[in-house]
């Protein structure tokens, strides 16, 4: 398992494994226990709490070693996934608010778009190596 984490890839797949978990929590407790009436404001408040672990994890075990200022890379990390929520959050409200799908599949179809968007953003503009 050591040899595993070495990879950037690998750490990043288990942070975002930790993080959808947070946000997939939060959005079932919004629908199930606090009755938020659309999907997609409830995934858009699920996904403030998984963006807050994503990065945490991202800075500290993911993309290590940085020097840049914490506040350089929050607030970049905040932009990419404002429009990373978003984008879930449209997708979670054509499939589920307006098409009457499941909203777990649906839930899954945008994560995984969001998946492919935040390592990139992440490993070539947040979380960039000086040289």
């Amino acid at each position: 398992m050591r040899r595993l984490l070495k990879y950037q890839p690998v750490r990043y797949l288990i942070n975002g494994l930790a993080a959808t978990c947070v946000s997939y929590g939060v959005l079932s407790a919004c629908i199930h226990i606090l009755h938020v009436p659309s999907a997609g404001v409830s995934n858009f408040i699920a996904a403030v709490f998984g963006i807050t672990a994503s990065f945490l994890g991202s800075r500290h075990f993911v993309f290590p070693g940085t020097t840049e200022s914490v506040w350089h890379q929050l607030a970049r990390f905040w932009v990419l996934y404002a429009v990373l929520a978003l984008m879930q959050a449209a997708v979670l409200f054509v499939w589920t608010d307006w098409a009457k799908l499941d909203y777990r599949l649906g839930f899954l179809i945008g994560t995984f778009l969001q998946m492919v968007c935040s390592y990139f953003g992440g490993k070539h503009w947040v979380f960039k190596q000086q040289n």
